[in-house]
């Protein structure tokens, strides 16, 4: 009986502080994703990366990387990603000769890239679990983000050689360039009111999603006229529940991290992990092999709410930072994407690309090596997710 109500109190101490400040910004995030193709920002920012590099060996594919980074900074979900950059540009690859497998494993991996630039839902769950800033988490995905970006643009261009994947053979003139870009001016600027306005201090993360929102809903109704007011009931029906998905999770995740506290499972798994070795690296090395193999099985938020109040007291007893821990977390949770049997990029990537999940997966091997290498070098330079947060003084 004392179980259930410490329980019950517990849920609803953590949804009713959470309901009108973070879950809030969740609610506002869900709705910016959900509807960020209505508004047609993807098919603005493809023909805009298009133009610039687009000429370059293996020019569909980098585009493909680029867009899904910078569409990341505005959906803020991976498979939201993969399947609103995705949609398009894997049949524009197949056609451009393209392997389908390598397309669709690009482009599934380029969507979980999502996760860890902001905004992330992730980023946002692992601060209301942990009481971390949750401007901080956005500031340190930039580096983080780029570097995977970086890695997967590399292997994509030496493939792309190997198996001559030639780029975009018409040439565009200045002109051509700067008209695609003001065609995109409104799409170009939503990450820009974002994150400029969370560290510029003009606003709160929650804030600044209401405000994306306002600002994506007058874009595309008045301006780009994408956005038909009779499809707004059905996106904010889909982000509600969306949201009360997430705060069953939360709900019930409480109740069990209880349960977890009672039988002090977190202080023996941070007993067993210490006692094994007192290396920091070696320490971490384990925490990484455990969230691969979670992020194989369980749900990222659900995953983020159970593991990151065993895992971080392991971490800073390391003198791990909690904002570096939690990038290393997430970066974790973003390969599950890509890894099966669960993982949601495969499927959504499967689906709009026509092909097997067994003919995804083997296309998506080579670019979950490069997130795997990229994944090491996150852990062990904690300078690739402090140098902003340290530059910028939080």
């Amino acid at each position: 009986i004392k179980l259930s109500h410490d329980s019950s109190s517990s849920v609803w101490y953590l949804l009713d502080t959470y309901i009108l400040t973070e879950e809030m910004s969740l609610w506002l995030i869900f709705f910016l994703h959900h509807y960020t193709d209505l508004i047609g920002i993807s098919k603005r920012l493809i023909n805009v990366a298009n133009m610039f590099i687009g000429k370059y060996t293996g020019g569909l594919g980098i585009v493909s990387i680029a867009v899904c980074m910078f569409f990341a900074a505005i959906s803020g979900s991976g498979p939201a990603t993969v399947a609103a950059i995705g949609g398009i540009m894997i049949p524009a690859m197949v056609e451009k000769g393209y392997d389908r497998k390598f397309a669709c494993g690009l482009n599934a991996t380029a969507g979980s890239v999502g996760v860890i630039i902001p905004p992330s839902i992730p980023m946002v769950m692992y601060g209301v679990t942990t009481g971390v800033s949750i401007s901080t988490m956005f500031l340190a995905g930039f580096l983080p983000g780029a570097l995977i970006g970086l890695t997967l643009i590399t292997w994509c261009y030496i493939s792309s050689k190997k198996n001559g994947y030639i780029g975009d053979q018409k040439v565009y003139t200045t002109k051509d360039k700067v008209d695609a870009v003001w065609n995109a001016k409104w799409s170009l600027l939503v990450p820009v009111i974002i994150l400029g306005g969370i560290y510029g201090g003009v606003f709160t993360p929650t804030e600044a999603a209401a405000v994306a929102v306002i600002y994506g809903f007058l874009v595309g109704t008045f301006i780009h006229k994408d956005l038909k007011i009779k499809e707004i009931p059905e996106v904010l029906a889909n982000s509600a529940l969306t949201t009360a998905t997430v705060m069953i999770i939360v709900g019930t995740a409480t109740t069990f991290g209880r349960i977890l506290t009672l039988e002090q499972i977190p202080v023996q798994i941070a007993t067993a992990i210490t006692n094994f070795s007192s290396n920091p690296y070696i320490v971490l090395l384990l925490i990484n092999i455990l969230l691969l193999f979670v992020g194989c099985f369980m749900e990222t938020t659900a995953a983020i709410i159970i593991l990151a109040p065993i895992l971080l007291p392991v971490a800073t007893a390391i003198d791990i930072h909690p904002v570096h821990f939690g990038i290393i977390m997430i970066t974790n949770l973003a390969i599950g994407f890509i890894t099966p049997p669960l993982g949601v990029n495969l499927f959504v990537a499967s689906g709009i690309g026509n092909s097997s999940l067994e003919d995804v997966v083997k296309g998506v091997i080579p670019f979950f090596i490069c997130m795997i290498v990229a994944l090491l070098l996150i852990t062990v330079f904690p300078q690739v997710s402090m140098t902003l947060p340290q530059l910028f003084g939080n």
